[in-house]
């Protein structure tokens, strides 16, 4: 298999795998009283504990080189705080008060702040096909936030706000660390992005202060999070950005919203419409447009 062969493999299963973690996360929020702020710091340091562990072993005289560079430093603190942990934050907060499907089709836009981006960046409006990929965009939105109805939103406020806050994270990750993935092993870069806003939630959020302790169904749903979210999707996709671009990986990262929406309708009983299927099928269309750009 090439390089672009098995970089679109990567970014597609890092979805599939993020999709799942989604739906998991939906039914431990609707089960239990577990919440997003707790959960997230939790899960990002056990992740980067566990990768770090790893790369002790096969990564050793890796490990502190991003830390000699001035703009490696500052590079990997924007891709840990305002990528990978606002990223979770707001995507686990807009399940909580959603669904999987929603959380993801909405974290899925993250092409649109990327493609304004690189016109700001490069002093060019926006082409035809880009232009077209935006109102795309925007109704496939409106179509599964309103279900039609202008007005009334079939979701809450809180859970489309932070599902856009989560699209801007996606898009700081998908850009930010591609220097550095040139530079470093991809699970360098990941263990260290997961340590850092893993520390920075625990002391923001103080998950000890919480009044939950966690039974024996929730913690095995904590520890599929940890292994399928983190080990397994951000290393895979990751992996796809370093071989395809953060553009193309996210293209075939429209797995996780099919398998998230699939999952929660199938097995957890959240509804589907003919409005979120169109609303897909738009977003599906904009990411499209977008990467055949």
């Amino acid at each position: 298999m090439d390089k672009k062969g098995k970089g679109a493999l990567c970014a597609l299963a890092g979805g599939l795998c993020w999709g799942i973690s989604g739906s998991i996360g939906q039914f431990v929020f609707t089960h239990t009283e577990m919440q997003t702020e707790w959960l997230v710091p939790i899960r990002l340091f056990s992740a980067g504990v566990i990768i770090m562990l790893w790369n002790l072993r096969k990564y050793r005289g890796e490990i502190l080189k991003p830390w000699r560079n001035r703009r490696d430093i500052l590079d990997l603190f924007v891709y840990s705080i305002l990528g990978v942990g606002c990223s979770q934050l707001f995507y686990f907060r807009t399940i909580q008060f959603s669904t999987a499907g929603v959380a993801t089709i909405l974290q899925d836009l993250s092409p649109v702040p990327i493609l304004l981006w690189t016109c700001l960046a490069a002093r060019r409006r926006p082409r035809a096909p880009e232009i077209a990929s935006i109102f795309l965009a925007l109704i496939g939105v409106f179509l599964i936030t309103t279900h039609g109805r202008a007005g009334s939103f079939s979701v809450s406020e809180t859970a489309l706000g932070s599902g856009i806050l989560c699209a801007l994270a996606v898009a700081v990750y998908n850009v930010q660390p591609v220097r550095l993935l040139k530079r470093y092993p991809m699970l360098v870069v990941q263990s260290w992005s997961f340590l850092l806003s893993g520390m920075m939630f625990m002391v923001f959020f103080r998950p000890w202060s919480y009044h939950y302790v966690p039974g024996g169904i929730a913690l095995l749903c904590i520890a599929a999070v940890i292994a399928i979210g983190n080990l397994l999707a951000f290393p895979l996709y990751m992996q796809g950005v370093a071989e395809i671009g953060g553009k193309k990986a996210n293209l075939y990262g429209f797995m996780e919203p099919v398998s998230a929406a699939i999952i929660s309708t199938v097995c957890l009983g959240s509804p589907f419409t003919v409005f979120d299927a169109v609303g897909f099928v738009c977003v599906f269309l904009m990411m499209v447009l977008i990467s055949s750009g």
